[in-house]
């Protein structure tokens, strides 16, 4: 039988608001892709990058696009020439890989020939806001292992560096990695990042704006410097060695698991550390990012916790999060 593919826009509400430097969402759309073959269903969600120019609505078009092509057999690889990396190729991606575990019989962490996955420590996301904000929520979020704090306030790195020297007192026992959302532009990073360091931060994502990460040339870091908008996909790798000592692969970014485990392997060999992180996304989302999070060093796939989640979702307890069930997943 002909495979046969359905694709739509859902849209899941945000837990109060969630909020970064370029702004707050109260919802987040994704596009799913469904690819049946008769017998079996596989299943992939996107989340569009808004900063990329990408929407809900474009990702389903371009899905919709490839609909001939998925039924006359297109493949994994077939997708990396037939759609360019953003939210519509990962939920095809995704989705042919849950379709292929089903039809195999296996899942999909065991056709990778990882071990069994075991429950892994994620990141808990804190809001960007006024310090007195950010201060109740990493209170309430006290336990929690290790915190991500959204940074890039108005009043700059100083009010960033209050911000997490707030956040410290507030939850001293937790671990903390710090996303700057390209907000330090044509500022000291290296003193801010020597003043981050006694505050136990572990890890400061993209500092700089994409394209001007020669800003960050010779900088001495006390605190290792991750990209996230400057690294997309493996094409984007030379440029931000000896800038950058990790990634953040994201699915979307990556354009599906498929590139997202080559751009793993690709920036292992240059020696460049990995965490896996991802957009606002349900659990549908998370599941295939979490076979790239068993190999890597961080992990940020909390996505599901900051909002309305789909049926059958992943399980998070404490600070960890466990491997995706058959039924929702790979």
């Amino acid at each position: 039988m002909r495979r046969l593919l359905d694709a739509r826009i859902e849209r899941f509400p945000v837990r109060g608001a969630f909020t970064i430097s370029r702004g707050a969402k109260t919802h987040v759309d994704v596009v799913v892709a469904q690819i049946s073959d008769g017998d079996h269903v596989g299943r992939g969600e996107g989340t569009a990058i808004y900063y990329k120019g990408d929407s809900a609505e474009l990702a389903l078009a371009a899905i919709t696009g490839c609909a001939d092509a998925i039924a006359a057999g297109a493949s994994r690889a077939d997708l990396l020439a037939l759609l360019p990396a953003g939210a519509a190729r990962n939920a095809l991606d995704c989705a042919l890989w849950d379709l292929e575990a089903k039809q195999s019989g296996q899942r999909v962490w065991q056709r990778l020939g990882l071990p069994l996955p075991q429950p892994m420590l994620t990141a808990y996301t804190i809001s960007l806001g006024e310090i007195d904000a950010m201060v109740a929520a990493a209170t309430a979020a006290r336990g929690r292992e290790l915190l991500k704090i959204k940074l890039g306030s108005s009043e700059g790195p100083d009010g960033d560096v209050a911000r997490m020297a707030a956040i410290h007192r507030a939850a001293p026992d937790a671990r903390l990695i710090v996303d700057a959302n390209e907000a330090w532009g044509g500022t000291d990073v290296e003193r801010t990042l020597a003043r981050l360091a006694p505050l136990g931060v572990e890890l400061v994502e993209q500092p700089v704006p994409v394209g001007r990460d020669a800003e960050l040339a010779g900088v001495r870091a006390a605190v290792p410097i991750c990209a996230d908008e400057s690294c997309q996909d493996r094409a984007s790798l030379d440029a931000i060695v000896g800038r950058y000592s990790f990634i953040n692969i994201k699915l979307d970014k990556a354009g599906g698991l498929t590139e997202a485990l080559a751009l793993r392997h690709a920036a292992a060999t240059r020696g460049l550390g990995v965490m896996t992180g991802c957009m606002l996304c349900t659990s549908l989302a998370i599941a295939p990012a979490f076979m790239v999070a068993m190999q890597g060093l961080f992990a940020d796939l909390d996505g599901p916790l900051l909002i309305e989640d789909r049926p059958h979702g992943l399980r998070f307890a404490g600070s960890d999060v466990f491997a995706p069930e058959a039924v929702l997943w790979g």
